[in-house]
């Protein structure tokens, strides 16, 4: 058998190169900062929780404890001879004639009975939960409340001023603590409607 040529022997013969290796796809991510700053808000707008507390709300919850302690000792001093009416009687100043007056009944309720009814309302209205709601009718329903509590503050002052011809300090200053909630309720409608806007924004 022939033998090749000089050259050509001790060379090894090369084995074939192997296929090239498959293009790798390459998947789509999202920079993980782009989720560590993200907020987390609920599917229907945002959390209602999650609210800084409101100098209003802080107003409308103190005026409202203020004006049930008023109005408590009022009504037990209506109705029980235990608790004595600590006011001046002297002088334009008379809680008594104001208290024992045909006006300070409506419908046969003592105005001081409905005082207390009134600021447990408006403070059930003022607790977070609703004041923060984000149901569109409960700011208006607290609004309509305000305006009612401030126009009967203003019944009550004119009968003062021109029917009984005297002046309660303890009905002044349920009225002041009237008028306080109702500057911080009609200030405060754009916060108090904002979680609703948020939640029908978030629908």
């Amino acid at each position: 058998m022939p033998k090749p040529p000089t050259a050509a022997r001790g060379r090894r013969v090369a084995a074939p190169a192997p296929p090239p290796p498959a293009p790798r796809r390459r998947r789509f991510s999202l920079p993980a900062s782009r989720y560590l700053h993200r907020p987390l808000v609920a599917p229907g707008g945002p959390d209602p929780s999650s609210a800084p507390a409101s100098a209003r709300l802080a107003v409308v919850l103190g005026s409202s404890i203020a004006g049930i302690g008023i109005a408590t000792y009022l009504t037990l001093v209506h109705y029980t001879s235990v608790v004595p009416l600590t006011c001046p009687s002297t002088g334009a100043v008379n809680c008594g004639t104001v208290l024992a007056s045909p006006e300070s009944y409506l419908l046969g309720i003592p105005v001081a009975v409905l005082g207390l009814v009134y600021f447990v309302v408006v403070l059930v209205s003022a607790l977070p939960a609703l004041w923060r709601s984000p149901n569109p009718l409960v700011a208006p329903a607290r609004l309509a409340l305000a305006v009612g509590g401030i126009g009967f503050v203003c019944y009550l002052v004119y009968t003062e001023l021109y029917e009984i011809g005297k002046i309660c300090l303890w009905c002044t200053g349920v009225h002041i603590l009237t008028f306080v909630i109702f500057v911080a309720v009609v200030t405060g409608w754009d916060e108090m409607t904002s979680f609703a806007r948020g939640q029908t924004a978030g629908n």
